[in-house]
């Protein structure tokens, strides 16, 4: 049996999520506690980034340094707020997602349903993976250069994982193993809720766009010759389908509208910045190195939101085009009546929207093609 949901659960579990209602007063204000603790260690890191920016003012490329991370933290605290006063709706809508794929027993249909969610489950395991890495990367490279410098038998100025100024001496013991510890904390919460929050929506997308495929399957392969009343029957059944489909489209529009409106907005002025670190580093190999990286994950996590927005759209704009091409001939013209106002309101794009911004690959083409633009700016400003 598939678990369509089981690594996003998995991260939401580790930040205390189980998704249990209980009605004990104890155990609500407990978990409030846990929930409000990380969101507030997430938003405390802001302090130490932007610290280290204001630090650095007059010297532009370190001052740059710690913004990228400081525009991420920014979009995990929106992901966490936005998750936290949607949770049980984030909840009911796995539920039923899970429900309408047991629930249903047509083979061809059912095969078409398993297709779509391993693709999803493939789609959220490498996107959890790349995230890990990266997380990882950040916190063991430390690590990695006070062993080298012991090996060699040379003195290493110490370096947090991410570019921070804390209002204590960090640079020594033991305030250099708090910080380290406190940025291992905001690391892992960042990357739990980014694979959770990211996964969901991939997931989420691709149910839909799976479950749309199965109404036009249905709809195609009608032939449409069996009495009235079965056909009124299978008719409405398409009509209540498309209607349940579009009622957890608009679900999913409503409660990552912020969340849409915050990745492309972000992760625009993150191309900006670290575009520019690419550039002003290009000769030194290592920092350019982790800044392509850096900025391959955030392009990764942006292509997300407009892959699964873009199937979507589409998908749901194919469910006239199914009817066009199904045997409505058949039908007498009370049923072709009933056909055609399924194809109308398909021609209607279910399109995710948050802001002035629309979750599709047009967005993300025009967002990598302005990070292209910038090089070449910056270069000839060089």
């Amino acid at each position: 049996m598939i678990d369509l949901f089981a690594r996003q659960r998995q991260c939401l579990l580790i930040m205390g999520h189980n998704f249990v209602r209980d009605k004990s007063q104890s155990f609500k204000k407990w978990h409030n506690i846990k929930y409000i603790s990380v969101l507030l260690l997430v938003v405390s890191a802001q302090w130490p980034m932007m610290n280290y920016t204001i630090y650095y003012i007059d010297d532009l490329q370190l001052a740059t340094a710690s913004l990228s991370i400081s525009f991420t933290n920014v979009l995990t605290v929106i992901k966490i707020t936005t998750f936290l006063f949607y949770k049980w709706r984030f909840g009911a809508l796995m539920e039923k997602l899970e429900t309408m794929y047991h629930e249903l027993h047509e083979e061809e249909s059912k095969a078409i349903l398993k297709r779509s969610n391993r693709y999803a489950i493939i789609l959220v395991k490498l996107y959890g993976n790349s995230v890990g890495l990266t997380g990882l990367y950040f916190m063991v490279a430390p690590i990695l250069k006070i062993v080298w410098s012991k090996i060699r038998n040379t003195k290493l100025q110490l370096e947090l994982p991410m570019p921070m100024r804390f209002p204590f001496d960090f640079e020594s013991y033991p305030g250099y193993e708090i910080s380290y510890i406190y940025t291992g904390l905001v690391t892992l919460a960042v990357m739990m809720y980014a694979i959770a929050i990211d996964g969901l929506f991939i997931s989420f997308t691709i149910n839909l766009v799976g479950h749309l495929k199965t109404l036009q399957h249905f709809i195609q392969t009608n032939t449409y010759l069996r009495s009235d009343k079965e056909i009124h029957k299978q008719i409405s059944f398409y009509i209540r389908y498309h209607n349940l489909i579009l009622h957890l489209y608009q679900d999913v529009r409503q409660i990552y509208s912020p969340i849409v409106f915050g990745q492309f907005l972000i992760t625009s002025l993150q191309v900006c910045v670290i575009v520019y670190q690419m550039v002003t580093h290009i000769n030194t190999f290592l920092v350019f190195v982790i800044n392509c990286t850096f900025l391959l994950s955030i392009l990764l996590q942006l292509f997300i939101y407009s892959y699964g927005g873009e199937i979507l759209k589409n998908e749901s704009l194919m469910v006239g085009i199914s009817v066009q091409l199904s045997n409505w001939y058949n039908l007498k013209p009370v049923h072709r009546r009933m056909l055609w106002l399924l194809m109308l309101r398909s021609q209607r794009e279910a399109i995710i929207r948050g802001g002035f911004y629309e979750a599709s690959l047009a967005n993300f083409m025009t967002i990598l093609k302005a990070a292209l633009s910038y090089i070449t700016l910056i270069q000839s400003i060089e």
